[in-house]
């Protein structure tokens, strides 16, 4: 327990902040994994709090925006994916024109596995990503725009450049890239064949077994120049296992896209973040709950969670949250969750 003289514990063991508070969180657009695990935390949180206390969950984008929105102090709480970009937001290495925002700090992330994936249509003449250049006429790819915020746009773009398939190239050439802000428009034109080269995230959902549906496909490395450049800025590779995806026969190696991870300012209330990082901890079967009737290998979530594993965070640790995750443990509440 923290010194801080505004939290207390009850009967039952449960942590009190005696004050009226606001809590503005940031999340995605509106129906995905960021603004759900949101809406879990702003209930929990709202349950141990004053009475009188507000809160707000902002629509966003998962991504560099969730910096803006914080430096702006528009947000308190803000949820980000893949967590390894955290690190590149928060050295502003991401964008060659970008600030760095030394400010930021993680209270912890939630388990998602998910890749970063390159598909062709196997009718191409395509076996590499370099070979992409070769037939950049006949292409039209699949993708988010990288625009600066977009984080499949950006990873897109540079993985391509390190490849060997400088977009600008392409597009000189006669390629046209066919720009969506969420996954689910791209993998239906791909899967009706409107766009014939797809690169996405998301593998988990259902889109992504449909796209074989209409003709052959093939998957691509993205090749060891790719994995190298990436993991210079700390961001790894991982594996799509055979069967996993439509036509997959072998082992995939792709870009990671793990992880949502919670950021907020280094000057958050240290009360206030030990509370929202005890409420991950300890109510995180509330969240595992509403995951818990889909298949494991088809989750967005990797249940259970392991506390230990949330606060191993891709930047530092609110120092409030990293006594939360010393004090606390693995221990989880008996409350009963709503979707249980």
């Amino acid at each position: 327990m923290t010194a801080n003289t505004a939290l207390s514990v009850d009967a039952d063991g449960e942590i009190r902040l005696d004050r009226v508070i606001t809590l503005q969180f940031r999340g995605d657009w509106g129906q995905a994994n960021l603004t759900r695990i949101c809406g879990w935390l702003a209930q929990e949180v709202g349950d141990r709090v004053a009475a009188g206390s507000r809160f707000a969950i902002w629509s966003g984008r998962g991504s560099t925006d969730a910096a803006v929105a914080l430096a702006a102090r528009v947000a308190d709480v803000a949820a980000v994916t893949p967590a390894a970009s955290s690190a590149l937001i928060r050295s502003g290495e991401m964008l060659a024109d970008a600030e760095p925002q030394p400010f930021l700090r993680a209270l912890g992330q939630i388990p998602h596995r998910d890749r970063l994936v390159i598909a062709v249509d196997a009718d191409l003449p395509v076996y590499s990503v370099a070979d992409l250049a070769s037939v950049a006429d006949q292409l039209v790819i699949a993708t988010c725009p990288d625009d600066g915020v977009n984080m499949v746009g950006f990873a897109a773009h540079a993985a391509l450049r390190l490849a060997g398939a400088d977009p600008d190239a392409l597009v000189a050439a006669g390629a046209r890239f066919d720009y969506d802000e969420r996954p689910f428009p791209g993998l239906q034109h791909f899967a009706a064949g409107s766009a014939n080269v797809l690169i996405q995230e998301a593998i988990m959902t259902p889109g992504w077994q449909r796209i074989a549906a209409n003709r052959p496909v093939r998957y691509l490395d993205w090749g060891d120049d790719v994995y190298k450049g990436f993991a210079e800025q700390g961001w790894g590779q991982a594996i799509v296992p055979a069967g996993y995806l439509p036509g997959l026969q072998e082992d995939l190696r792709a870009l990671d896209f793990a992880d949502f991870i919670l950021l907020c300012r280094d000057d958050l209330d240290d009360d206030l973040a030990y509370l929202i990082t005890w409420c991950m901890i300890r109510t995180r079967q509330a969240l595992e709950a509403q995951y818990a009737m889909l298949p494991q290998e088809r989750s967005p979530l990797v249940i259970p969670i392991d506390p230990a594993e949330m606060a191993k965070t891709a930047i530092p640790l609110h120092p409030a949250a990293e006594r939360a995750y010393r004090d606390v443990g693995s221990s989880a509440s008996a409350a009963s969750a709503m979707w249980s």
